[in-house]
């Protein structure tokens, strides 16, 4: 059931071209109550901001999982939590700007560990739980990890045979999950009980001033060589994590915010952990894995008036039709927004229909730190556009030319490559241990994202694909997520992904990869039904011209399709291999 009378939202952000013309970043630093020698420090911002005062009893944190058992944090308990985790750092004789990593699901200690490491002026990176040893041992090498915190098991499975690899790894911290023993409180080897060392610690930590330009988070992303690449974030982030939350998700707080990614993503630490908690609202964390119908149980339960997901959550959703969503009460949910890849119109236009509100787009990456573009409240939606440029940030459209320089693309919806003039405060300030890499990243002031998008009349961005994934066919630069997202209208594709295979008259012919939704066969009449819909929507030149059917696609572990899989694929099948 969806009410047709929903919450009025905060409304933060004002009129758009008022907001962009008033917008300074001086003043979000005010409303912090930054310092004015510039201290700055996020695990104080986000664990000390509403620890005291009328706002101590709220809760901050409510973790449910599958089993039905739930656990509420206020912000004085996770303030009292962090403290301890600091000075268990400072009795550990972990120095300022030493890596402390994380490998664990969505438990309490995580976000204890984050925010204490914070406030202890350390960095904090975070991994995926489901990542395998070869991973881990990568990262936690490549970070010079002083400190791990994760779990027995995971650390049984995932670290120990890699522990004499990594040399700097000097204390594991162990968190034992439900029904086991917790080890001893410290050992030669440096393991350590997680719970035991922080019940020996204050709850009062006499926290140092933190320069603003001070590393604070390491984020890892893919390289184009296979290797991942750390990104190094800095404290003053926390000013763009703040406001773009304000601005582009319209959290107050008052609201109970649900971010489904996992913290081992970027989105799951800068939009799970860190802005909700600046913010002052309820932060709802799902333990569970991704189901549908607990999906709408928990946004009525819970009575979540926030959503930041993935569009691989809300194309499974797709998969259930509306009838699903009427059985439940989503009266409370008036903003729902998307984040890691391309959100097509099809979705947009479904939410509105089956949830009674559309899905608003945004985009950045890791290396931007937090949300560049997004279809905010405050302006009217354009199904399939990323959206408007936030109120300061600078974005533009440019081509690169062979001596290095950029010419900008004047011209509405021609395609060229999404440019950043630098400046904002998210923005990251290198790759860990190479230096080459982040120079290659800009040109003078502008940051070169390699994502290829539009711009129409209007200030409206849209993504064509990324520089490394356009299909070169027959002349014509075909951008997979445009193809995608018009294949993805017709009722028999639930997902799909596009890549370029060779052909020796066009160079390359579009070919894609389809998963099915429920009730459609893989036959020939339905590949020809698919390959004429997307020829009527998008002319010869941009449709595909063959569809392979696959039960489930490739995806990385924050739900993105791997193309780089796909076109493998493509050319094993055709060698015939």
């Amino acid at each position: 059931m969806v009410s047709e009378e929903r919450r009025s939202p905060p409304a933060y952000l004002g009129p758009y071209d008022e907001a962009r013309a008033t917008f300074s970043w001086e003043t979000v630093r005010r409303e912090l109550a930054v310092r004015p020698d510039g201290g700055l420090n996020i695990g104080r911002l986000a664990a000390d901001r509403h620890a005291r005062g009328p706002s101590a009893d709220r809760v901050a944190l409510r973790f449910v999982a599958a089993e039905g058992e739930g656990r509420d944090v206020t912000f004085a308990e996770l303030a009292g939590a962090v403290h301890r985790f600091a000075n268990a750092l400072a009795t550990l004789r972990v120095a300022r700007g030493e890596r402390v990593f994380t490998l664990l699901g969505r438990l309490p200690e995580l976000y204890v560990t984050a925010l204490g490491t914070l406030e202890a002026g350390c960095v904090f990176s975070s991994l995926f739980s489901s990542f395998g040893p070869g991973p881990v041992r990568a990262r936690l090498a490549l970070g010079g990890a002083r400190v791990l915190v994760t779990t027995r098991r995971l650390y049984e499975q995932k670290v120990a045979p890699v522990r004499r690899t990594l040399p700097e790894l000097t204390h594991v911290l162990l968190v034992e999950e439900a029904g086991g023993h917790e080890p001893p409180g410290s050992t030669a080897d440096g393991l350590h009980c997680f719970h035991a060392l922080l019940d020996a610690m204050s709850p009062d930590f006499g926290a140092r001033a933190t320069r603003p330009e001070a590393p604070a988070l390491l984020h890892f992303t893919s390289g184009t060589t296979g290797l991942p690449k750390g990104a190094v974030h800095v404290h003053e982030a926390v000013l763009a994590h703040y406001v773009t939350a304000r601005m582009a998700l319209d959290l107050g707080p008052d609201d109970v915010f649900w971010c489904t990614a996992d913290p081992g993503w970027v989105t799951g630490v800068s939009y799970g952990v860190i802005a909700p908690l600046v913010v002052g609202c309820t932060t709802l964390v799902d333990r569970s894995d991704f189901d549908a119908t607990r999906w709408y149980r928990t946004l009525e339960s819970e009575r979540v008036s926030v959503c930041y997901t993935a569009p691989t959550a809300l194309r499974m959703l797709m998969r259930f039709g509306p009838q699903l969503a009427a059985r439940y009460d989503l009266s409370r949910l008036r903003l729902l927004a998307s984040v890691g890849e391309p959100l097509g119109a099809a979705a947009v236009t479904w939410a509105e229909r089956a949830l009674g509100l559309p899905v608003r787009d945004t985009w950045w990456q890791t290396e931007t730190g937090s949300i560049m573009i997004a279809a905010l409240p405050t302006i009217p939606l354009k199904p399939g556009a990323m959206g408007r440029p936030l109120p300061g940030v600078e974005a533009r459209i440019v081509r690169r030319t062979g001596d290095g320089s950029l010419v900008p693309v004047e011209t509405p919806d021609e395609t060229g490559e999404l440019a950043l003039r630098r400046g904002w405060p998210s923005m990251f300030r290198g790759y860990l241990g190479d230096a080459e890499r982040l120079r290659e990243c800009f040109s003078g002031d502008w940051y070169l994202t390699g994502d290829l998008v539009r711009c129409d009349e209007e200030g409206y961005f849209r993504f064509v694909g990324r520089l490394d994934d356009v299909i070169k066919s027959a002349g014509h630069l075909v951008g997979p997520a445009e193809v995608e997202n018009a294949l993805l209208e017709h009722p028999a594709v639930a997902e799909v992904g596009v890549v370029g295979r060779s052909d020796p008259v066009a160079g390359e012919v579009v070919k894609a990869f389809v998963s099915l939704a429920p009730g459609w066969e893989a036959t020939p009449e339905t590949a020809s039904a698919i390959l004429t819909y997307g020829r009527s929507r998008l002319g010869a030149a941009l449709a595909p011209r063959e569809v392979a059917f696959r039960e489930a696609l490739p995806k990385t572990h924050s739900g993105k399709i791997m193309r780089r899989v796909l076109r493998d694929g493509a050319v094993h099948e055709e060698r015939g291999a």
